[in-house]
């Protein structure tokens, strides 16, 4: 009796315990959210394996994560893209992969950031290792690692105690996180960079919006400028463009003799990005060179008025609103193009 009793009591104080923490990181603004880590990432790579000649795989760094929305790329094409881009990554690997390891043939969708796309070709440097890592976790991912996940996005859905990120987010919530955010007075080592807050809301097919509080929190947003200016100024590797348009090209070849569609998209980027892509990035010299030699359909956002005038509220990536406008009128100029025509459309 005594231990039915000691049972019910301890449930009682979980449950309090748990409902108190819960409470207390909502009433701090803090939500349920998803985490876009390797799990969300390979169930849709997944679905490339039952794909058709009609879909369309999207894939680049995080500007097309936030800028290409899935659901106005729906309504207006009648088919919803598999998001593959991955945040901070070269998409080189990933296109290699879907290449060399599938039999799709229908559109792929490659945005090109060029700080990232032309950053390298080596294995153990950061962009091609971040992108290739979830390449190997989706093909050795075992049946547990799944369950794991499914029974995770629940919990992730409901619950903002849980909220904890793949990316470590300076405002994550869980033990390891809230630990390093405790400062000491003799603590040796320094952080290299700022605090770097989450500014993205995902979804579980990872069609990916920037949060409201980036829009319209300029103070927030700066928070995000500072942590992309201390990058921009602490890297001094120059741009590899001719080994990884030589690899991309490589691919795009083979992706064309199985009579896959490639288009190249390039991002709006504002002020510090777009001046240093400007600059170290030169048109003439990185994207127009990867259109020839590739042969493909690109698409520059400063090529076409509707577009060039789009301001990155953390010079990056676009607002959701204007990530639906940007997405709406790119599907109409392809479609004067006929760029689309392997996916049927509207």
């Amino acid at each position: 009796m005594h231990l039915k009793q000691s049972l019910i009591i301890a449930i009682a104080f979980s449950f309090l315990g748990l409902a108190s923490w819960e409470l207390f990181w909502r009433s701090e603004g803090k939500m349920p959210d998803l985490d876009d880590d390797k799990n969300l990432w390979a169930v849709q790579r997944a679905k490339v394996n039952k794909l058709t000649k009609s879909d369309v795989l999207l894939m680049g760094s995080s500007r097309v994560l936030f800028d290409i929305q899935l659901n106005e790329w729906e309504s207006e094409t009648g088919v919803r893209p598999i998001q593959l881009a991955s945040a901070g990554a070269s998409p080189l690997p990933i296109f290699h992969d879907i290449v060399n390891n599938t039999d799709f043939n229908g559109t792929v969708i490659v945005g090109v950031t060029p700080g990232l796309f032309f950053s390298t070709t080596y294995p153990g440097a950061g962009p091609w290792k971040r992108a290739q890592s979830r390449v190997e976790y989706y093909q050795n991912r075992t049946y547990a690692q799944r369950l794991n996940h499914w029974l995770s996005l629940p919990l992730q859905k409901n619950l903002a105690l849980v909220s904890t990120t793949e990316e470590g987010w300076s405002d994550d919530i869980d033990l390891k996180s809230l630990l390093g955010t405790i400062q000491l007075e003799n603590r040796l080592e320094k952080p290299i960079f700022p605090p770097f807050y989450n500014f993205g809301d995902i979804d579980q097919d990872r069609n990916m919006q920037m949060t409201q509080k980036t829009v319209n929190d300029t103070a927030f947003a700066n928070t995000v400028k500072l942590v992309w200016k201390t990058i921009v100024t602490s890297n001094d590797q120059p741009p590899e463009r001719e080994a990884t348009t030589s690899f991309f090209a490589d691919d795009a070849k083979k992706f064309k003799a199985k009579d896959g569609n490639l288009i190249l998209v390039y991002c709006p980027a504002s002020g510090l990005f777009k001046e240093g892509e400007t600059k170290f990035f030169k048109t003439s010299e990185f994207w127009d060179k990867l259109i020839l030699q590739t042969g493909k359909k690109g698409y520059h956002y400063e090529d076409y008025e509707q577009l060039k005038n789009l301001d990155c509220p953390e010079w990056s990536h676009l607002s959701a609103k204007d990530a639906k406008y940007f997405t709406t009128e790119l599907i109409k100029i392809m479609k004067i193009d006929g760029a689309l025509s392997h996916s049927k459309t509207n």
